[in-house]
């Protein structure tokens, strides 16, 4: 199941957590945070798992820049509820946005696992633009056990089956990826979607991708380190009504199209500083919507600006006659009306 926010909500979200927390074959809840709500609902539903027997565990961020003192309060709030209550690494922000429901049935475990490329702030997700996931896939539940128990032992080195991780994995396997499509040549694909662009090893692929012939389309909200005007490579860059803060990555085209949703921009800090999570989408259902949801956004010539070569952003001009952001709005409009008539 996938949600992109601000047009779904996140109320599936709290309900699975709430669930979570009365289901007696629910074993633990496990979760990263870095920004919440003032009036969490999040957290009184960890809350409440606690207080029903449930072993839960939050990983809290204290460094979240201008949220420190929200998140000392809660961190607070939850220790006094029986939360086992965890810290990041000294030099290290989590800024991972992941959570892990293990169910346990006839002696066999199985899980629910929620991936996201914003924080679990029920505020914000009305605001910017997000991708939540969520997934049964045993290997993608396996490599999230591991993942907590390395931030429990203060291990970052983890190699994980489904699962890229920085500061150890994301960028080698990136880099992979993108090696993969440049050495197609002119029928090499990248398109991404971040919100800032500054890691010197991945603006030197993309000048790499630029003489290879390879076609780069990149959505950047914000930061732009890499030299515009480049050939093979376009930028755009889309500021509305809402903040554009999902991170999409596309590798490829047709049968072996890679794509992963990440919580990571292409940051020297994200890259090195942070502890970041990207995760593979493999259903075709999810792959063809995210497809979409990019194509939509990169048609946007009412929002949207191209970065030109004088290093300037100036109007697309591609007569599509589109705001992405409102189109998506119609979208969950007409969606609304369907449901509410059934």
């Amino acid at each position: 199941l996938m949600l992109i926010y601000p047009f779904e909500s996140m109320t599936p979200l709290i309900e699975l957590l709430k669930e979570a927390s009365r289901d007696p074959r629910v074993k633990s809840i496990k979760i990263t945070i870095y920004r919440l709500a003032e009036h969490s609902k999040i957290v009184d539903q960890l809350v409440n798992a606690a207080e029903n027997g449930k072993e839960v565990t939050a990983l809290i961020e204290l460094r979240a820049r201008f949220d420190e003192q929200n998140n000392i309060d809660y961190s607070e709030i939850l220790k006094q509820a029986g939360v086992k209550v965890i810290y990041g690494q000294p030099g290290y922000k989590v800024h991972s946005k992941v959570c892990l429901i293990t169910l346990e049935e006839e002696g066999k475990e199985s899980y629910i696992t929620q991936f996201g490329t914003g924080n679990y702030n029920e505020n914000t997700s009305k605001q910017y633009t997000d991708i939540c996931y969520f997934t049964s896939n045993k290997n993608k539940g396996k490599d999230t056990v591991k993942f907590f128990h390395n931030l429990e032992i203060d291990n970052l080195e983890g190699n994980y089956k489904e699962l890229l991780t920085a500061p150890n994995l994301f960028k080698p396997k990136m880099i992979e990826l993108m090696d993969r499509e440049i050495a197609k040549g002119e029928d090499g694909f990248l398109f991404f979607k971040f919100n800032s662009l500054s890691d010197k090893k991945f603006i030197k692929r993309f000048y790499k991708a630029s003489q290879a012939g390879c076609k780069v389309q990149l959505i950047i909200r914000g930061i732009c380190c890499l030299k515009p005007g480049l050939p093979n490579i376009e930028i755009h860059s889309i500021v509305g009504r809402f903040l554009e803060h999902s991170r999409v990555y596309i590798f490829g085209k047709g049968k072996d199209q890679k794509i992963y949703i990440s919580s990571a921009d292409l940051m020297t800090r994200n890259t090195k500083r942070r502890v970041e999570l990207a995760v593979p989408i493999y259903n075709e259902e999810l792959k063809e919507r995210l497809n979409k949801y990019m194509e939509i956004q990169w048609m946007d010539d009412i929002k949207g600006r191209v970065h030109t070569a004088e290093d300037d952003y100036t109007p697309i001009k591609n007569g599509a006659n589109i705001s992405s952001q409102d189109y998506f709005m119609e979208k969950a409009m007409e969606r609304s009306i369907r449901n509410s008539s059934l």
